[in-house]
């Protein structure tokens, strides 16, 4: 798994971790500033919420599967069932993404400024090893003699996945609900930054065919001596791909009231919609390489297969769209709340899923959620 790691990469979330601190910490300070002077007139409306919460994302586009030729010639053999290396190469269903962020509503005013932060990521090390130790054979003059093995094929797939979306935003709360009613809403502009990273290493090998031959010697001697027939294949691949980009964005949230209020108890349906588009890099690195000993019965002799290494790689510009949404429910007593539903984010032509030429793959979050918020002043 060290050759995983990368360093540059690491610094980046770094500097990802660092931007986000002083966001907080410089949006905290005008914070403090403005609630000294703060008046006590609106007690239902904090001026400050502060989120944290978490998500199971059901990560969809990561690039396309190493497949190497042979698996085609050999598809209904044994070894290869089941789990195939194709399928061993699937990334995990789920993986965990905290998000969290601040929102600052001036007590005498109807703008709200925001900072949110939602990052997630994933590994995982899938060892499908398929073997079994099956003779077959046949009689001959009352003696018994291998007619071939079971084959096997050993597949290990190492596969790592990060990614990290920053949204500063600035919305006006329109006062107006979905349905109407005593339900609000906020229409938001800002600007969005996303960074996504994904890498996977491939090993692949398997014999899926053994067969034995045997040379006789007629009587007196009526001996017979084997010979293996057999392919043994090896496959390697690498692939690390990248997206980074920010641009602006708009979105819309509200909720609406279901049953009770906000000093005693209040449920509440939230949604909201989102959309952005993001300029940055597209980048990726892939080569695989295959090789296969095949050992002919006749003449004994072994004969090595090398396929030249294979690949693609490089950065691109790239424009990307982005569209979101989410909706759940709230549960709010005072100045705490408690929110579950499920969120979607999509941002098209994001990878460069491709393995031998570049192809623009759209990348998916979605999945449920829950956060809990606290207000301050009000």
């Amino acid at each position: 798994m060290s050759d995983l790691i990368n360093k540059p990469n690491l610094a980046r979330d770094f500097q990802l971790r660092l931007l986000t601190t002083v966001s907080v910490l410089a949006l905290l300070t005008s914070i403090t500033m403005r609630s000294a002077k703060a008046a006590d007139e609106d007690t239902d409306r904090p001026a400050v919420w502060i989120e944290l919460g978490g998500q199971f994302d059901h990560v969809g586009g990561q690039g396309e599967p190493f497949a190497p030729d042979f698996l085609n010639a050999y598809s209904n053999s044994s070894v290869l069932q089941k789990i195939t290396p194709l399928q061993a190469q699937n990334p995990p269903p789920l993986s965990f993404a905290e998000n969290g962020g601040i929102s600052f509503q001036p007590e005498d005013g109807d703008w709200v400024f925001a900072v949110s932060v939602n990052f997630g990521r994933s590994s995982n090390f899938k060892h499908v090893d398929h073997q079994t130790g099956r003779i077959f054979d046949e009689e001959l003059n009352g003696s018994h003699y291998i007619t071939s093995i079971e084959k096997f094929a050993d597949t290990q797939v190492h596969r790592r996945e990060s990614h990290a979306i920053i949204d500063f935003s600035a919305g006006k709360d329109l006062g107006l609900g979905l349905f109407g009613g005593k339900g609000s809403s906020t229409l938001s502009f800002g600007v969005r930054f996303a960074q996504f990273t994904s890498k996977e290493i491939f090993n692949l090998r398997a014999r899926p065919d053994l067969r034995l031959t045997y040379a006789t010697f007629p009587p007196p001697y009526d001996l017979r001596f084997p010979r293996a027939f057999y392919h043994t294949f090896y496959a390697t691949g690498h692939a690390s791909r990248s997206f980074r980009g920010v641009g602006p964005s708009l979105s819309w949230s509200g909720d609406t009231p279901f049953v009770g209020n906000p000093q005693g108890g209040q449920i509440t349906f939230d949604w909201g919609g989102n959309v952005a588009v993001l300029f940055g890099k597209q980048k990726a690195t892939v080569s695989h390489e295959e090789s296969a000993h095949y050992r002919r019965a006749k003449y004994a002799i072994t004969t090595v297969y090398q396929h030249p290494p294979a690949g693609h790689g490089g950065a691109h510009s790239a424009i990307v769209p982005n569209i979101g949404g989410f909706a759940g429910a709230t549960w709010r007593i005072q100045n705490f709340k408690v929110s579950a539903g499920y969120r979607a984010d999509f941002f098209f032509g994001a990878i460069d899923g491709g393995i031998d030429a570049r192809k623009s793959e759209n990348l998916g979050f979605y999945g449920p959620f829950a956060t809990v918020s606290v207000g301050l002043g009000g």
